[in-house]
């Protein structure tokens, strides 16, 4: 399992409840992109219409620019491969106040391509201070811990 790109900031900002893995329909230069490690995840989301679920916000840049298609968007939506019960039980999930589905990494899975997302709760400004100080309370520790 080769990672290709991670949403660090979705650490951060959520609290990860549950951990889901789908398949995603891309065409053939967003595969070349990919895998050259060219996408972003940052701000995006998974959204579930009906009976299927999307990829938003994720920004693919054609593989070769000059020779991309005219009507290539970067920021298309991309269906998410996953089976009925899962999508249902997402539905369930995401019915509750203040739950979401957000994207955590991009990464191969016998030649593959794989998302892993995550059904999260938004973390308040102190529970974000808090982690802070706890970070910095163990770089300390481990500092100290070097010297002697």
């Amino acid at each position: 399992m080769k990672v290709l790109t991670e949403n660090k900031r979705a650490y951060f900002n959520y609290q990860i409840l549950d951990k889901f893995e789908a398949g995603i329909s891309l065409i053939g230069q967003e595969v070349k992109s990919i895998k050259s490690g060219r996408v972003n995840l940052a701000g995006s989301y998974v959204v579930l219409k009906g009976e299927e679920a999307y990829l938003i916000g994720a920004v693919i840049p054609p593989y070769q620019p000059k020779n991309a298609p005219s009507d290539y968007n970067p920021e298309r939506s991309r269906k998410l491969l996953l089976n009925k019960s899962e999508i249902k039980s997402l539905i369930g999930k995401t019915k509750q106040k203040g739950l979401t589905l957000v994207p955590l990494k991009l990464y191969t899975k016998n030649g593959k391509i794989k998302l892993e997302f995550a059904v999260t709760k938004g973390k308040k400004k102190f529970d974000k201070r808090e982690q802070i100080k706890k970070r910095e309370f163990n770089r300390q520790k481990e500092r100290l811990l070097k010297r002697y």
